[in-house]
């Protein structure tokens, strides 16, 4: 490439980066540092995941976007704080379905949990599988199944909590296969996958959290709960293939405080969704086996609202109610 060339490519490269914030602050996004509130513990797929795309939107903002990890209460606390916090574009939280649900379960059944937050674009889903310790004794699905079928309430099965979408799933799969198992909540995936390796529960059914487990042998994986099996994990079947004719994969977006002006709103879409196309940002949901599941503003709102009717069904039809 001609010296010139490759200057000329250098400086409208420059001038690109430098744009980005000018044009977000134009367009009433402020200078000082965005927050964003994981709802979950540091070092589970979400916490990976969301830091790498925080500083895949620092770079594009030129101003740092700084996750804040709330664990605790299935999520909801991030949402919660949306509540209390100024409509400027500088606080925002991942909106997991499990806060949605959370909240239906000990609130107002009719309510609409998300009534406060102001939505701004839906980002990926999880992984979710089913995983034992090496030393069980279960080599696949059906005979962890055939097991808890002939065994009533001796497996003890571990989530990140009580409005999980691992919980609601294992609650569906136990009335479908006549099984009676325990549910034991904890604060996150990682407390999830430290209590299996300590034999505090037979399985952790989780987000990719274990990956890391079961690629060293420590763990063995059952199931997997999406439509397709993971390229990485592609020896475990899914639900479906086990005949069992559920998906999951608990999807999560970004949102904001109600009362954001479309300025600001637009503002933050653009760039985050930028960052959401960023290269090491594919990488992880790669290595996270997540999948992009882009969605715009206004799709994002009627989402929610879906989700909210199909989650406030669920709860009503299940029973739930917070313990």
């Amino acid at each position: 490439m001609p010296l010139h060339t490759s200057r000329r490519l250098l400086l409208s490269t420059a001038a690109a980066t430098l744009a980005a914030p000018s044009l977000s602050r134009a367009q009433g996004l402020a200078s000082r540092p965005i927050r964003l509130i994981v709802p979950f513990s540091p070092g589970g797929s979400t916490d990976v995941h969301m830091r790498v795309f925080a500083d895949a939107a620092t770079r594009r903002f030129g101003q740092t976007v700084m996750v804040e990890n709330r664990p605790g209460a299935s999520g909801s606390l991030g949402l919660l704080s949306m509540r209390s916090t100024a409509p400027d574009g500088l606080n925002l939280t991942t909106l997991p379905v499990t806060a949605i649900r959370s909240m239906l379960m000990t609130g107002d059944i009719n309510a609409d949990p998300t009534a406060d937050s102001g939505p701004i674009l839906h980002l990926t889903g999880y992984l979710i599988g089913v995983v034992v310790r090496r030393e069980a004794p279960w080599q696949t699905w059906q005979e962890f199944l055939d097991y808890a079928k002939a065994n009533p309430d001796k497996v003890n099965y571990g989530t990140a909590g009580a409005a999980s979408t691992a919980f609601i799933g294992m609650e569906r799969i136990a009335r479908s296969q006549g099984i009676k198992w325990t549910h034991v909540p904890y604060r996150g995936v990682g407390e999830n996958v430290q209590a299996l390796m300590s034999g505090q529960v037979d399985c952790a059914v989780d987000s990719s959290g274990w990956a890391p487990m079961v690629e060293d042998g420590s763990f063995r994986l059952l199931v997997t709960w999406g439509a397709e099996r993971p390229r990485r994990f592609s020896q475990a079947p899914t639900l479906r293939e086990t005949g069992i004719d559920l998906v999951y994969n608990s999807p999560y977006g970004l949102v904001g405080p109600r009362g954001m002006s479309p300025e600001i709103v637009t503002a933050l879409h653009d760039g985050m969704k930028d960052a959401l196309h960023d290269p090491q940002h594919r990488a992880i949901l790669d290595r996270l086996d997540m999948p992009l599941l882009y969605k715009n503003t206004a799709d994002y709102t009627a989402f929610l609202a879906q989700t909210v009717t199909e989650e406030r069904e669920a709860v009503q039809t299940l029973g739930l109610r917070a313990r």
